[in-house]
């Protein structure tokens, strides 16, 4: 079941970095098009990395085409290692890097996100960009703690789980084969939160996207950015209700103080 669940992961990423690279994608975007770093949830993301990075060893967790990679590099890392388990997907991020004249500053390895090969505590930094879903978690965060160095951090996004409109979107998008199964049905949940604590002793989460989400179809279009300029300011009004937070779109988390 597990090696089945993996090998269709494996084949819908390779498929859709043969599509990305077919139609010669924008080098910001990720594999649906789109240009993360343009919402609030990134830059605040790409602020933590900026901040915990500097001359630091950073693991780039499930780094599919490398869309962070090079900000990674950029952030002042020491050195920077992306795992994946989709070959193409690694092909197109070490393109990826050469377009952007940091080719030898990080290094991509085909590895399985839930058995590393890493000895423990290598990372000081580990980097997920929204790789829960397409993993057990169950399996994933004690690899997690286990490379993760005693004083390191684990910085992250991920789509959460809890809002009905945006879970109805998701079951479309499996429908229409955008999304995997596994994907659709594994985006992280407060349970998933709860289950972190058991190997990580501080959790840090910061909700965003209530109802700016709404806006992302819009974003190529004249005025897109604007809606999204203001809806994310309703957003920030609105998630300091607590009651709101589970129904955000996206988390951003710093998991510290690895369980040993």
């Amino acid at each position: 079941m597990t090696e089945e669940r993996k090998r269709k992961e494996i084949e819908y990423y390779d498929k859709k970095a043969e599509e990305f690279s077919r139609e010669r994608v924008s080098v910001g975007a990720d594999f649906e098009g789109f240009e993360p770093q343009s919402l609030t949830s990134f830059k605040f993301l790409y602020k933590l990395v900026e901040r915990y990075s500097r001359d630091k060893v950073i693991l780039d967790y499930g780094c599919g085409n490398g869309i962070h990679s090079g900000f990674l590099v950029e952030s002042g890392a020491e050195k920077v290692i992306g795992i994946d388990l989709s070959e193409k997907s690694l092909q197109l991020a070490r393109e990826r890097i050469k377009k952007e004249g940091m080719e030898g500053k990080i290094e991509f390895i085909a590895m399985d996100c839930e058995k590393m090969d890493f000895p423990d505590n290598s990372f000081d930094v580990i980097f997920d960009g929204g790789t829960f879903s397409s993993l057990d978690v169950k399996n994933a965060f004690p690899e997690l703690a286990r490379v993760l160095k005693p004083k390191g951090f684990l910085l992250g996004i991920e789509t959460f789980g809890h809002n009905p409109f945006t879970n109805l979107k998701r079951k479309i998008n499996k429908v229409l084969g955008k999304r995997t199964g596994w994907a659709a049905e594994h985006i992280l949940k407060m349970k998933d939160l709860e289950m972190a604590e058991e190997y990580f002793n501080k959790i840090e989460v910061y909700y965003f996207h209530l109802i700016s989400w709404l806006a992302f179809p819009f974003l190529g279009f004249a005025g897109g950015k604007a809606l999204l300029k203001f809806f994310e300011f309703i957003d920030k009004i609105l998630l300091k209700l607590r009651f709101l937070r589970k129904y955000a779109f996206k988390v951003v988390f710093i998991f510290s103080e690895a369980r040993k």
